[in-house]
């Protein structure tokens, strides 16, 4: 059994409760009992990868709860806790197991003081009496089976049933994202919590008035904030380099955004962001002013801290760019502040975008910028393929813009989309989330970009006086 950290890897010790939580699965050791405890790579799905270790180390198929993070030893370093529902056996471990009643156990029991505690933690958290609990749907034995039985109801008068595989993606106690089979196309079910409450309904909303571009959405649980789609048919978008499913993604993007003009009422009324130009004017000064503060804040070197002049510049910039973008005459539309290549499924037919919790009302164009800059990190990005994507994006747009405001639009555009993800999420607003040295110098690393760019528009057009 794993004993320690290893480089990227992390120890967990899992706590299998049996569907009524009466019996819990230990390992024989000796005169003592422990718990089963995997290795899984770091910065990964932890729930997928977890019940994958719990299978092919201990031929257990489990459904993951919750994770205790408040136990000593469950931080840095040392061992985690993953609370599981058993829910099958798929052969024999190599390592005999036991499942002993939970009603047995004590302080003086033959298992580990810190395993005992986090053991009855998991009795008070995860709702053994299945009544539901305070913390979340997900911590409470059953709801998994609950979850099957209502897919099914949901399914059956289509044509097709579950096939008993399934793919658990993420768990806690208010998120779920878990993949179904079924002997006709997969299903997704996905339930959000804070802070994504409002991706519930705005995804039922776009759904429902753009069914060309997002999943087909086959049912809801509004107390859970979940809901079922079909899985889209194609690759994602991260999978492939191929250019012309890029391409199509980017033509695909521009219609949706078309194609939503006249909704912007309803999309706003279902909880998305207003980023429009006068919402983005009225950030500016606020937002410089919290950079100040944190650029002050600064301990390590390098990078250099802007100063008061750089950030006055940059203020200036934002509120001269955004008065040029608004002349314009572009339409405010549908956008997404987390487009990403994972977010798109791309096909010869259809293109669906996913994940709308950041969706926002406000330039189209800084959406666009989003997915080339993706499109650069590839490193397939050349100068060839890019043109290419520009052009598949633009020509929706030409059919009601001029050529000359879209060629405006993109110049401005990569300072603009930098200020609209970065004040638009209203991180810069959370105080406590500012306390975390990560979040305070992500911001300050989007200053310094912004800053950049601030500096690259001012020459171009500097170029262009001249």
């Amino acid at each position: 059994m794993p004993t320690a950290v290893q480089g990227e890897r992390e120890v967990f010790r899992v706590i299998v409760l049996s569907p009524d939580g009466k019996d819990i699965l230990v390992v024989p050791d000796r005169n003592r009992f422990v718990l089963p405890s995997v290795e899984i790579p770091r910065w990964q799905r932890m729930a997928e990868n977890l019940a994958a270790a719990v299978r092919n180390d201990w031929k257990e198929e489990v459904v993951c709860l919750f994770e205790l993070n408040d136990l000593p030893g469950t931080y840095g370093p040392g061992v985690h806790y993953q609370i599981a529902q058993h829910w099958g056996g798929v052969g024999v471990p190599r390592i005999l197991t036991k499942w002993i009643p939970v009603a047995t156990l004590s302080k003086d029991s033959p298992i580990d003081v810190t395993d005992h505690s986090a053991v009855q933690q998991a009795i008070l958290r995860c709702g053994t009496d299945r009544e539901a609990s305070p913390v979340g749907p997900f911590t409470t034995l059953g709801w998994f089976e609950e979850l099957r039985g209502w897919v099914e109801e949901i399914v059956e008068p289509l044509g097709f049933r579950l096939n008993g595989s399934f793919r658990q993606l993420n768990a806690s106690p208010t998120f779920s994202l878990i993949r179904f089979e079924t002997d006709g196309s997969a299903l997704w079910f996905k339930a959000v919590g804070e802070p994504n409450q409002r991706e519930f309904p705005i995804t039922c909303e776009l759904s429902r008035l753009f069914p060309r571009y997002l999943p087909i959405v086959l049912g809801t649980r509004p107390e859970w904030n979940g809901w079922l789609t079909r899985e889209a048919v194609g690759k994602l978008l991260s999978d492939t380099q191929e250019d012309a499913l890029w391409e199509k993604s980017a033509s695909a993007l521009a219609e949706l955004q078309n194609d939503s003009i006249d909704h912007d009422a309803h999309i706003l009324a279902a909880g998305v962001r207003d980023l429009g130009v006068n919402k983005l004017s009225k950030m500016v000064s606020p937002f410089i002013e919290t950079m100040s503060q944190l650029m002050e804040q600064q301990i390590r070197t390098p990078p250099a801290p802007l100063n008061r002049k750089e950030l006055l510049f940059l203020g200036d910039r934002l509120q001269t760019a955004l008065e040029a973008l608004e002349t314009l005459g572009i339409p405010e539309t549908l956008g997404h502040l987390d487009l990403n290549p994972g977010n798109i499924v791309a096909s010869p037919d259809r293109c669906v975008f996913l994940d709308w919790a950041e969706a926002y009302i406000g330039n189209p164009f800084f959406t666009f910028q989003y997915l080339l800059e993706h499109l650069r990190r590839t490193g397939a990005g050349d100068s060839a393929v890019e043109m290419g994507l520009v052009s598949s994006y633009r020509e929706p747009w030409e059919r009601m813009v001029g050529r000359t405001a879209i060629d405006e639009a993109l110049s401005l555009t990569p300072l603009l989309a930098v200020f609209a993800y970065a004040a638009g999420t209203e991180l810069w607003r959370d105080e406590e989330r500012m306390q975390d040295p990560a979040t305070a110098g992500y911001l300050r690393s989007l200053a310094r970009r912004m800053h950049r760019e601030a500096n690259s528009l001012n020459e171009r057009r500097s170029v262009c006086l001249r």
